[in-house]
Protein backbone atom coordinates (compact mmCIF):
# COMPACT_ATOMS: atom_id res chain seq x y z
CA UNK A 1 0.00 0.00 0.00
CA UNK A 2 0.88 3.72 -1.07
CA UNK A 3 1.84 5.93 1.51
CA UNK A 4 -1.71 7.14 0.92
CA UNK A 5 -4.61 5.96 0.12
CA UNK A 6 -5.84 6.57 -3.18
CA UNK A 7 -9.63 7.10 -2.56
CA UNK A 8 -13.03 7.75 -4.88
CA UNK A 9 -16.29 8.62 -3.56
CA UNK A 10 -19.52 8.16 -4.89
CA UNK A 11 -22.21 9.76 -3.98
CA UNK A 12 -23.07 13.43 -2.72
CA UNK A 13 -26.73 13.14 -1.19
CA UNK A 14 -27.41 13.23 2.28
CA UNK A 15 -24.52 11.69 3.87
CA UNK A 16 -22.16 13.14 0.78
CA UNK A 17 -20.91 15.81 2.75
CA UNK A 18 -18.37 12.96 4.51
CA UNK A 19 -16.27 14.12 1.45
CA UNK A 20 -15.02 17.30 3.76
CA UNK A 21 -13.88 14.61 6.30
CA UNK A 22 -11.73 12.52 3.63
CA UNK A 23 -10.60 15.23 1.69
CA UNK A 24 -9.01 16.31 5.43
CA UNK A 25 -7.16 13.22 6.02
CA UNK A 26 -3.30 13.22 5.65
CA UNK A 27 -2.95 9.72 4.45
CA UNK A 28 -6.19 10.14 1.56
CA UNK A 29 -5.50 11.27 -1.54
CA UNK A 30 -9.21 11.94 -2.89
CA UNK A 31 -8.14 11.41 -6.63
CA UNK A 32 -11.93 10.38 -7.81
CA UNK A 33 -15.53 11.41 -7.45
CA UNK A 34 -18.56 10.71 -8.81
CA UNK A 35 -22.17 11.00 -8.83
CA UNK A 36 -25.10 10.66 -11.85
CA UNK A 37 -26.13 13.87 -10.92
CA UNK A 38 -23.84 16.00 -13.30
CA UNK A 39 -24.52 18.81 -11.22
CA UNK A 40 -23.32 17.04 -7.82
CA UNK A 41 -19.96 15.49 -9.16
CA UNK A 42 -19.44 19.15 -10.05
CA UNK A 43 -20.14 20.18 -6.22
CA UNK A 44 -18.01 17.45 -5.17
CA UNK A 45 -15.44 18.29 -7.40
CA UNK A 46 -15.01 21.92 -6.23
CA UNK A 47 -14.72 20.53 -2.73
CA UNK A 48 -12.17 18.38 -3.24
CA UNK A 49 -10.23 21.43 -4.92
CA UNK A 50 -11.08 23.87 -2.17
CA UNK A 51 -9.30 21.57 0.61
CA UNK A 52 -6.56 20.04 -1.54
CA UNK A 53 -6.04 22.22 -4.16
CA UNK A 54 -6.45 19.56 -6.51
CA UNK A 55 -8.94 18.86 -9.08
CA UNK A 56 -10.13 14.87 -8.75
CA UNK A 57 -11.23 12.77 -11.34
CA UNK A 58 -14.80 14.25 -12.58
CA UNK A 59 -17.49 11.45 -13.84
CA UNK A 60 -21.02 10.10 -13.80
CA UNK A 61 -20.55 6.85 -14.26
CA UNK A 62 -18.84 4.73 -11.29
CA UNK A 63 -17.37 2.21 -13.73
CA UNK A 64 -15.33 5.08 -16.03
CA UNK A 65 -13.80 5.76 -12.31
CA UNK A 66 -12.98 2.17 -11.54
CA UNK A 67 -11.17 2.14 -15.04
CA UNK A 68 -9.31 5.36 -15.15
CA UNK A 69 -8.66 6.57 -11.35
CA UNK A 70 -6.29 3.45 -10.21
CA UNK A 71 -8.21 3.39 -6.75
CA UNK A 72 -7.57 1.79 -3.86
CA UNK A 73 -10.50 2.04 -1.95
CA UNK A 74 -13.96 3.96 -2.42
CA UNK A 75 -16.63 5.59 -0.03
CA UNK A 76 -20.11 5.07 -1.56
CA UNK A 77 -22.81 7.19 -0.11
CA UNK A 78 -25.49 6.44 -2.38
CA UNK A 79 -28.85 5.62 -2.76
CA UNK A 80 -30.01 2.18 -0.67
CA UNK A 81 -30.59 -0.06 -3.39
CA UNK A 82 -27.62 0.79 -4.96
CA UNK A 83 -25.16 -0.06 -2.57
CA UNK A 84 -24.94 -3.60 -3.09
CA UNK A 85 -24.62 -3.48 -6.90
CA UNK A 86 -21.83 -0.61 -6.89
CA UNK A 87 -20.13 -2.59 -3.77
CA UNK A 88 -19.83 -5.27 -6.28
CA UNK A 89 -18.60 -3.79 -9.01
CA UNK A 90 -15.18 -1.89 -7.25
CA UNK A 91 -15.21 -5.11 -5.54
CA UNK A 92 -14.21 -7.14 -8.73
CA UNK A 93 -11.74 -4.71 -9.55
CA UNK A 94 -9.98 -5.13 -6.67
CA UNK A 95 -11.11 -1.99 -4.69
CA UNK A 96 -12.03 -1.80 -1.15
CA UNK A 97 -15.21 -0.62 -0.19
CA UNK A 98 -16.68 1.57 2.72
CA UNK A 99 -20.01 1.49 2.21
CA UNK A 100 -23.28 3.89 3.94
CA UNK A 101 -25.67 1.60 6.03
CA UNK A 102 -28.91 0.51 4.74
CA UNK A 103 -29.13 -0.72 1.27
CA UNK A 104 -30.55 -4.33 0.06
CA UNK A 105 -33.42 -5.46 -1.82
CA UNK A 106 -33.13 -9.30 -1.81
CA UNK A 107 -31.92 -11.57 0.40
CA UNK A 108 -29.71 -13.42 -3.11
CA UNK A 109 -28.58 -9.75 -3.43
CA UNK A 110 -26.91 -9.99 0.09
CA UNK A 111 -25.84 -13.81 -0.79
CA UNK A 112 -23.97 -11.83 -4.07
CA UNK A 113 -21.81 -9.24 -1.88
CA UNK A 114 -20.94 -11.97 0.58
CA UNK A 115 -19.67 -14.53 -2.78
CA UNK A 116 -18.24 -11.41 -4.06
CA UNK A 117 -15.74 -10.86 -1.00
CA UNK A 118 -15.21 -14.84 -1.05
CA UNK A 119 -14.59 -15.15 -4.60
CA UNK A 120 -11.75 -12.18 -4.84
CA UNK A 121 -10.43 -11.39 -1.42
CA UNK A 122 -11.81 -7.55 -1.62
CA UNK A 123 -12.88 -6.30 1.97
CA UNK A 124 -16.32 -4.45 2.34
CA UNK A 125 -16.88 -2.65 5.61
CA UNK A 126 -20.28 -1.07 6.24
CA UNK A 127 -19.77 2.43 8.07
CA UNK A 128 -21.88 1.65 11.03
CA UNK A 129 -20.72 5.00 12.42
CA UNK A 130 -22.89 4.61 15.93
CA UNK A 131 -20.73 1.28 16.72
CA UNK A 132 -17.70 4.64 16.90
CA UNK A 133 -20.25 6.22 19.48
CA UNK A 134 -18.80 7.57 22.81
CA UNK A 135 -21.47 5.72 24.55
CA UNK A 136 -21.79 2.33 22.70
CA UNK A 137 -17.73 1.91 22.93
CA UNK A 138 -17.80 2.77 26.59
CA UNK A 139 -20.43 0.07 27.22
CA UNK A 140 -18.28 -2.22 25.00
CA UNK A 141 -15.70 -1.70 27.53
CA UNK A 142 -17.44 -2.27 30.25
CA UNK A 143 -19.28 -5.43 28.94
CA UNK A 144 -15.88 -7.24 27.66
CA UNK A 145 -14.74 -6.36 31.73
CA UNK A 146 -17.72 -8.43 32.87
CA UNK A 147 -19.44 -5.51 34.74
CA UNK A 148 -22.70 -6.02 33.08
CA UNK A 149 -22.49 -9.79 33.60
CA UNK A 150 -23.92 -12.11 31.31
CA UNK A 151 -25.89 -9.59 28.92
CA UNK A 152 -29.24 -11.47 27.97
CA UNK A 153 -31.26 -8.58 26.01
CA UNK A 154 -30.45 -5.29 24.16
CA UNK A 155 -33.34 -3.20 22.84
CA UNK A 156 -32.64 -0.40 20.26
CA UNK A 157 -34.67 1.75 17.53
CA UNK A 158 -34.48 4.11 15.04
CA UNK A 159 -36.83 6.52 15.88
CA UNK A 160 -36.83 9.98 14.12
CA UNK A 161 -39.12 12.01 12.86
CA UNK A 162 -38.70 12.34 8.67
CA UNK A 163 -41.96 13.07 7.31
CA UNK A 164 -40.77 16.11 5.78
CA UNK A 165 -37.42 14.67 4.22
CA UNK A 166 -39.25 11.56 2.74
CA UNK A 167 -42.18 13.76 0.81
CA UNK A 168 -39.62 16.08 -0.44
CA UNK A 169 -38.37 12.82 -1.93
CA UNK A 170 -38.83 14.17 -5.71
CA UNK A 171 -37.22 17.80 -5.01
CA UNK A 172 -34.31 16.46 -2.81
CA UNK A 173 -33.58 12.94 -5.27
CA UNK A 174 -34.24 11.29 -2.43
CA UNK A 175 -34.81 7.14 -2.80
CA UNK A 176 -36.87 7.20 0.67
CA UNK A 177 -40.20 8.32 -1.13
CA UNK A 178 -40.92 4.89 -3.14
CA UNK A 179 -39.49 2.73 -0.09
CA UNK A 180 -42.32 4.26 1.97
CA UNK A 181 -44.83 4.23 -0.59
CA UNK A 182 -44.28 0.48 -1.94
CA UNK A 183 -42.23 -1.29 0.59
CA UNK A 184 -42.97 -2.26 4.82
CA UNK A 185 -40.23 -3.41 6.92
CA UNK A 186 -37.82 -2.02 9.03
CA UNK A 187 -35.75 -0.17 6.09
CA UNK A 188 -32.80 1.23 8.63
CA UNK A 189 -32.18 -1.19 11.77
CA UNK A 190 -28.55 -0.79 11.18
CA UNK A 191 -28.06 2.31 13.85
CA UNK A 192 -29.05 0.54 16.35
CA UNK A 193 -28.31 -3.01 15.83
CA UNK A 194 -24.40 -2.49 14.84
CA UNK A 195 -23.77 -1.78 18.95
CA UNK A 196 -25.68 -4.68 19.85
CA UNK A 197 -24.50 -6.93 17.39
CA UNK A 198 -20.87 -6.51 18.78
CA UNK A 199 -22.06 -6.73 22.46
CA UNK A 200 -23.14 -9.64 21.85
CA UNK A 201 -20.26 -11.08 19.46
CA UNK A 202 -22.48 -12.06 16.39
CA UNK A 203 -20.37 -13.74 14.04
CA UNK A 204 -17.69 -14.42 16.60
CA UNK A 205 -19.06 -17.00 18.83
CA UNK A 206 -23.21 -16.01 17.78
CA UNK A 207 -25.25 -15.54 15.36
CA UNK A 208 -28.85 -14.28 14.92
CA UNK A 209 -30.86 -17.12 14.45
CA UNK A 210 -34.57 -15.94 13.76
CA UNK A 211 -36.91 -12.75 13.51
CA UNK A 212 -40.67 -11.87 13.85
CA UNK A 213 -41.54 -8.70 12.71
CA UNK A 214 -44.95 -6.10 12.62
CA UNK A 215 -46.08 -3.55 11.91
CA UNK A 216 -48.63 -0.48 12.07
CA UNK A 217 -50.70 0.94 9.52
CA UNK A 218 -49.97 4.02 7.38
CA UNK A 219 -51.22 7.48 9.02
CA UNK A 220 -48.64 9.65 10.01
CA UNK A 221 -47.43 10.96 6.21
CA UNK A 222 -50.88 11.46 5.52
CA UNK A 223 -52.08 13.19 8.70
CA UNK A 224 -48.59 14.96 8.25
CA UNK A 225 -49.98 16.64 5.18
CA UNK A 226 -52.58 17.99 6.62
CA UNK A 227 -51.09 20.04 9.06
CA UNK A 228 -47.80 20.63 6.89
CA UNK A 229 -47.45 22.32 3.71
CA UNK A 230 -45.25 20.64 1.06
CA UNK A 231 -44.06 21.20 -2.16
CA UNK A 232 -45.11 17.89 -4.05
CA UNK A 233 -49.33 18.34 -3.89
CA UNK A 234 -49.79 15.18 -5.97
CA UNK A 235 -48.79 13.29 -2.83
CA UNK A 236 -52.03 14.23 -1.11
CA UNK A 237 -54.01 11.03 -0.89
CA UNK A 238 -51.23 9.09 -1.70
CA UNK A 239 -51.03 5.75 -0.56
CA UNK A 240 -48.17 4.50 1.58
CA UNK A 241 -47.17 1.01 2.47
CA UNK A 242 -44.59 1.61 4.58
CA UNK A 243 -46.10 1.35 8.67
CA UNK A 244 -45.65 4.08 11.07
CA UNK A 245 -44.44 1.93 13.66
CA UNK A 246 -42.15 -1.35 12.98
CA UNK A 247 -41.36 -3.73 15.89
CA UNK A 248 -39.15 -6.67 14.91
CA UNK A 249 -38.13 -9.53 17.46
CA UNK A 250 -34.66 -11.25 17.09
CA UNK A 251 -33.58 -14.61 18.82
CA UNK A 252 -30.20 -15.08 18.69
CA UNK A 253 -27.78 -18.58 18.80
CA UNK A 254 -26.33 -18.02 22.77
CA UNK A 255 -30.35 -17.47 23.85
CA UNK A 256 -30.21 -13.47 24.18
CA UNK A 257 -33.26 -11.32 23.07
CA UNK A 258 -33.22 -8.30 20.65
CA UNK A 259 -35.90 -5.80 20.21
CA UNK A 260 -35.85 -2.99 17.38
CA UNK A 261 -38.49 0.02 16.98
CA UNK A 262 -38.58 1.80 13.94
CA UNK A 263 -40.62 5.12 14.33
CA UNK A 264 -39.88 7.50 11.44
CA UNK A 265 -43.39 8.88 10.30
CA UNK A 266 -45.39 10.03 14.27
CA UNK A 267 -44.34 12.94 15.86
CA UNK A 268 -41.63 11.94 18.42
CA UNK A 269 -37.80 12.87 19.55
CA UNK A 270 -35.21 11.84 17.51
CA UNK A 271 -33.47 8.24 19.87
CA UNK A 272 -31.86 5.02 19.50
CA UNK A 273 -34.03 3.40 22.10
CA UNK A 274 -30.99 2.20 23.75
CA UNK A 275 -30.76 -0.65 26.49
CA UNK A 276 -29.20 -3.03 27.71
CA UNK A 277 -29.92 -5.65 30.52
CA UNK A 278 -27.56 -7.82 31.86
CA UNK A 279 -27.42 -10.18 34.80
CA UNK A 280 -24.96 -7.66 36.39
CA UNK A 281 -26.44 -4.17 35.39
CA UNK A 282 -28.72 -1.90 33.54
CA UNK A 283 -28.37 1.05 30.66
CA UNK A 284 -31.11 3.48 29.42
CA UNK A 285 -29.95 5.59 26.76
CA UNK A 286 -32.71 7.56 27.10
CA UNK A 287 -32.42 8.19 30.75
CA UNK A 288 -28.47 8.77 30.34
CA UNK A 289 -28.45 6.10 32.99
CA UNK A 290 -26.25 3.05 34.00
CA UNK A 291 -26.99 0.67 36.86
CA UNK A 292 -24.68 -1.97 38.36
CA UNK A 293 -25.08 -4.96 40.96
CA UNK A 294 -21.44 -3.58 41.96
CA UNK A 295 -22.69 -0.16 42.79
CA UNK A 296 -24.55 -1.92 45.67
CA UNK A 297 -27.92 -0.38 44.28
CA UNK A 298 -31.37 -1.37 46.07
CA UNK A 299 -32.74 -2.21 42.65
CA UNK A 300 -36.26 -3.56 44.41
CA UNK A 301 -36.72 -0.34 46.42
CA UNK A 302 -34.56 2.29 45.13
CA UNK A 303 -36.56 5.27 42.35
CA UNK A 304 -34.97 5.20 39.24
CA UNK A 305 -34.75 8.89 38.79
CA UNK A 306 -32.10 9.10 41.58
CA UNK A 307 -29.30 7.47 38.98
CA UNK A 308 -30.64 9.05 35.74
CA UNK A 309 -27.82 11.54 34.44
CA UNK A 310 -25.23 9.65 35.49
CA UNK A 311 -22.80 8.00 32.81
CA UNK A 312 -20.25 11.58 33.70
CA UNK A 313 -18.54 8.81 36.52
CA UNK A 314 -18.39 5.42 34.43
CA UNK A 315 -16.92 7.45 31.43
CA UNK A 316 -14.03 8.59 34.12
CA UNK A 317 -12.97 5.06 34.73
CA UNK A 318 -14.45 3.29 31.96
CA UNK A 319 -13.91 5.80 28.79
CA UNK A 320 -12.72 3.55 25.40
CA UNK A 321 -8.98 4.21 24.62
CA UNK A 322 -10.05 5.55 21.47
CA UNK A 323 -12.39 8.09 23.24
CA UNK A 324 -10.03 9.39 25.30
CA UNK A 325 -7.03 9.83 23.08
CA UNK A 326 -9.95 11.25 20.78
CA UNK A 327 -10.70 14.06 23.29
CA UNK A 328 -7.40 15.01 24.24
CA UNK A 329 -7.02 15.47 20.50
CA UNK A 330 -10.09 17.63 19.93
CA UNK A 331 -12.93 15.59 18.83
CA UNK A 332 -14.34 16.41 14.99
CA UNK A 333 -16.56 14.99 12.31
CA UNK A 334 -20.11 14.59 11.92
CA UNK A 335 -22.55 12.76 14.33
CA UNK A 336 -20.22 14.07 17.61
CA UNK A 337 -17.02 12.59 16.27
CA UNK A 338 -18.43 9.46 15.01
CA UNK A 339 -18.51 9.80 11.51
CA UNK A 340 -14.70 10.89 11.45
CA UNK A 341 -13.85 7.74 13.67
CA UNK A 342 -15.53 5.43 11.24
CA UNK A 343 -13.85 6.90 8.60
CA UNK A 344 -10.26 5.96 10.36
CA UNK A 345 -11.19 2.47 11.00
CA UNK A 346 -12.08 1.68 7.41
CA UNK A 347 -8.76 3.66 6.29
CA UNK A 348 -6.54 1.44 8.20
CA UNK A 349 -8.04 -1.70 7.35
CA UNK A 350 -7.28 -0.82 3.72
CA UNK A 351 -3.82 0.53 4.59
CA UNK A 352 -3.01 -2.08 6.87
CA UNK A 353 -4.60 -5.07 4.48
CA UNK A 354 -6.40 -6.43 7.41
CA UNK A 355 -9.84 -7.37 7.68
CA UNK A 356 -12.24 -4.46 8.68
CA UNK A 357 -13.73 -4.21 12.06
CA UNK A 358 -17.46 -4.77 10.65
CA UNK A 359 -16.44 -6.79 7.99
CA UNK A 360 -18.84 -8.12 4.85
CA UNK A 361 -20.38 -11.05 6.98
CA UNK A 362 -21.32 -8.43 9.89
CA UNK A 363 -22.80 -6.35 7.14
CA UNK A 364 -24.57 -9.05 5.82
CA UNK A 365 -26.25 -9.75 8.91
CA UNK A 366 -27.47 -6.33 9.75
CA UNK A 367 -28.73 -5.78 6.31
CA UNK A 368 -30.71 -8.83 5.86
CA UNK A 369 -33.37 -7.31 8.74
CA UNK A 370 -34.41 -5.29 6.36
CA UNK A 371 -35.59 -8.29 3.97
CA UNK A 372 -36.49 -10.51 6.34
CA UNK A 373 -38.57 -8.00 8.13
CA UNK A 374 -40.75 -7.46 5.08
CA UNK A 375 -41.44 -11.62 4.84
CA UNK A 376 -42.15 -11.60 8.26
CA UNK A 377 -44.53 -8.64 7.93
CA UNK A 378 -46.65 -10.01 5.27
CA UNK A 379 -46.72 -13.20 6.83
CA UNK A 380 -48.61 -11.40 9.76
CA UNK A 381 -45.27 -11.65 12.15
CA UNK A 382 -44.43 -15.57 11.52
CA UNK A 383 -40.78 -16.12 11.98
CA UNK A 384 -37.96 -15.87 9.48
CA UNK A 385 -34.59 -18.03 10.15
CA UNK A 386 -31.43 -15.87 9.32
CA UNK A 387 -29.16 -17.21 6.58
CA UNK A 388 -25.77 -17.87 7.98
CA UNK A 389 -23.58 -15.64 5.90
CA UNK A 390 -20.60 -16.79 7.31
CA UNK A 391 -21.17 -20.58 6.30
CA UNK A 392 -20.52 -22.02 9.73
CA UNK A 393 -17.21 -19.69 10.26
CA UNK A 394 -19.43 -17.78 13.31
CA UNK A 395 -19.10 -20.57 15.55
CA UNK A 396 -14.70 -20.51 15.24
CA UNK A 397 -14.08 -17.62 13.31
CA UNK A 398 -11.27 -18.03 11.24
CA UNK A 399 -10.02 -14.15 11.65
CA UNK A 400 -10.87 -11.54 13.66
CA UNK A 401 -10.29 -7.79 13.13
CA UNK A 402 -8.06 -6.69 15.49
CA UNK A 403 -6.31 -2.99 16.07
CA UNK A 404 -6.83 0.03 17.47
CA UNK A 405 -10.21 0.65 16.06
CA UNK A 406 -11.26 -3.15 16.53
CA UNK A 407 -14.88 -3.96 18.10
CA UNK A 408 -13.61 -7.33 19.24
CA UNK A 409 -10.97 -6.75 21.57
CA UNK A 410 -9.85 -3.35 23.51
CA UNK A 411 -6.57 -2.42 22.10
CA UNK A 412 -4.98 0.82 23.70
CA UNK A 413 -2.37 1.85 20.53
CA UNK A 414 -1.10 5.20 20.67
CA UNK A 415 1.12 4.99 17.45
CA UNK A 416 -1.92 4.97 15.51
CA UNK A 417 -2.94 8.47 15.34
CA UNK A 418 -6.79 9.52 15.37
CA UNK A 419 -5.47 12.76 12.92
CA UNK A 420 -2.70 10.70 11.01
CA UNK A 421 0.40 13.22 10.62
CA UNK A 422 1.61 13.59 6.44
CA UNK A 423 4.48 11.08 5.94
Amino acid sequence: MAKKIKLGFVGHGLRGYLIKYCAKMADVDLAAVCDMHPDRANQMSDIVEEITGKKPYTCTNHKDMIKNAGLDAVVLCTSWSSHIPLSIDFMEAGIAVGCEVGGCDSLEEIWELVRCHRKTGTEFMMLENCCYGRQEMMLLNMIKKGLFGEVVHCEGGYIHNLCGEILAGKEKKHYRLKNYMYRNCDNYPTHALGPIAKILNINRGNRFLSLTSTSSKAAGLNAYMEYTDIENKSLIGEKFNQGDIVNTTIKCANGEIITLKLATTTPAYGSRNFKIFGTRGFYNQATQSMALVDDKIDFENEPAKNHWDNLDKYYEKYDHPIWKEYNEAGVGGGHGGMDHLVLRAFFESVKNGTKPPIDVYDSAALMAVTPLSEMSIKNGGAPVYFPDFTYGQWIEPEAQSRGKYSLNTIENMPEVKIYPEEE
